[in-house]
């Protein structure tokens, strides 16, 4: 058994978590609308189709903010297909999934969804096959309050109030080869500056997020920020970061891959800054991490492609296991750990594909492993994220070189005299003992510990299994004057939650 030392000051603040860092990510994708959201007629819906057993996981993982309608999906996606009548909505083929969009779910049930489900939507505007009037019309239609086509249109389609929605995504992915419409930096960032030039000029309080590089591997990454940023900076808040993980048959070289996106966070950054000196602006540029999770990406890569046109497919439902779930739990910290910059985050996506809820008809839905690690930290990492220095034994890998073993991030929550500990043993193999000393805090008293770990990490939460993996809530935390002192098993993920005082 090893030993690692972890030491917390209340006076080093990083910055105030946004709650907007627990939002996910629902797109047009096999079935995460239809058959998980959405599915009129299910004994499980309600009176406008909902799943209501989905609805109410979604309030229990603590799921804050929306990304909607993609993805992939985006740049082929006409949104005036998916309002009015429902029986006149034209049924259209989706390029990027391959499959029959039906247009039974569009912007309205969206947003009657997101006002049941208490979250706030994030709406994204088609920047690769569509443009700058398409991007007006569909603002006008949500967000205005005129007597003007598309605000009487809504009106029309029974939803007198504007909808009022903040924050809006500039395209998806115009990096990538892949996507329909797809731009170099220098055409994608003029015509997204333009359309955020005109989407001010409706309402100058948006927040507009300008797409990033697809992942930190696109060749183009950084030459791509420093384009974009460059063209836009002055009219967009946040720049979109998107990434990835999987087990590519190192399981230990997975359990580190949280370092990639430290890596990935740390250098847009750095970029952002570089084009605020270089321009001599005030204006900090803020960072959106609108998709991430794990995902076997390889095997779906491999799957030969639909020889039909299908209205929801079943397309990239992973099942996740033990080590999923302790990997998620790990990216979380590194996306509090920079809470000072991360604004936004939406684990890609919410039901169904790749996702912590999963959904059958005719079944009630459940959790898979990844659910909890995200609802504990939805829930209790809140308020300010505090500098945490970590002495940690080291594990040496072949990507990132010699890494932590253990992992941390803390928060504190001032107004409820309380504070959550996230941590993660990434080491396969050894236990580990971790003293973390709370410099300038008083009167500790550990009020709950939740452990989620297994001897066989490759354990899942499956319709056939039942939720066979679940967070073990047992406190064997010691205390002692301002330290604390636990213990971490191989492969594991934890919170440690104190009621305390500021000394």
């Amino acid at each position: 058994m090893s030993s690692a030392k972890i030491i917390v000051d209340r006076h080093f603040e990083i910055s105030e978590i946004d709650p907007r860092v627990y939002g996910s990510f629902a797109e047009h994708m096999g079935r995460c609308i239809y058959e998980g959201i959405y599915e009129p007629g299910s004994e499980f819906a309600d009176e406008n189709g909902f799943r209501k057993d989905v609805m109410a996981l979604v309030k229990e993982l603590g799921v804050t903010i929306i990304r909607y309608p993609g993805g992939n999906f985006l740049s082929g996606y006409d949104w005036k297909d998916g309002v009015g009548p429902q029986s006149e909505r034209p049924k259209r083929i989706d390029l990027a999934w391959h499959s029959l969009e039906t247009n039974q779910f569009g912007t309205d049930q969206f947003m009657t969804w997101c006002k049941a489900a208490g979250v706030e939507p994030m709406m994204a505007v088609n920047l690769g096959s569509a443009g700058l009037n398409e991007a007006l019309e569909i603002l006008e239609y949500t967000n205005v309050d005129a007597d003007s086509k598309w605000a009487n249109y809504r009106v029309a389609n029974g939803h007198k109030d504007p909808y009022n929605v903040k924050v809006w995504c500039l395209g998806n992915e115009m990096d990538g080869p892949w996507q329909l419409g797809h731009k170099s930096a220098e055409d994608y960032s003029t015509l997204a500056a333009s359309v955020a030039r005109g989407m001010r000029q409706i309402d100058e309080n948006l927040e507009l997020v300008i797409a990033g590089s697809s992942n930190r591997s696109m060749p183009t990454f950084g030459q791509w920020e420093e384009t974009i940023l460059e063209k836009a900076y002055e009219v967009i808040d946040h720049v979109s970061l998107h990434t990835y993980y999987q087990d590519h048959g190192n399981t230990q070289e997975f359990m580190v891959c949280s370092t990639d996106l430290d890596y990935f966070i740390n250098e847009v950054c750095e970029i952002a800054d570089a084009v605020k000196a270089k321009k001599r602006s005030d204006k900090t540029i803020t960072l959106s991490l609108d998709e991430w999770n794990v995902w076997n990406l390889s095997e779906y890569q491999n799957l030969p492609r639909a020889k039909t046109w299908e209205p929801a497919p079943h397309v990239i439902e992973d099942t996740y296991d033990v080590a999923d779930a302790v990997v998620l739990g790990n990216l979380m910290i590194s996306i509090l750990r920079r809470s000072d910059r991360v604004k936004m985050a939406c684990l890609a996506q919410l039901v169904n594909v790749i996702a912590p809820i999963r959904a059958e008809v005719g079944h009630p839905a459940w959790r898979q492993t990844t659910f909890f690690p995200f609802s504990y930290t939805a829930r209790y990492g809140q308020g300010k994220t505090l500098m945490t220095r970590i002495d940690s034994p080291k594990i040496t890998t072949e990507k990132f070189g010699s890494v932590n073993a253990i992992d941390a991030v803390t928060t504190y929550d001032a107004a409820n005299n309380c504070s959550a500990i996230f941590l993660v043993n990434r080491s396969l193999t050894d236990t580990h003992t971790t003293e973390i000393e709370l410099a300038g805090f008083s009167d500790l008293k550990v009020i709950e510990q939740v452990t989620l770990t297994d001897k066989d990490l490759t354990k899942t939460n499956t319709l056939e299994t039942g939720e066979q993996v679940q967070p073990v809530s047992a406190i064997t935390a010691t205390v002692s004057g301002t330290k604390v002192s636990i213990t971490l098993p191989p492969a594991s993920w934890q919170m440690v939650r104190l009621s305390l005082k500021q000394a």
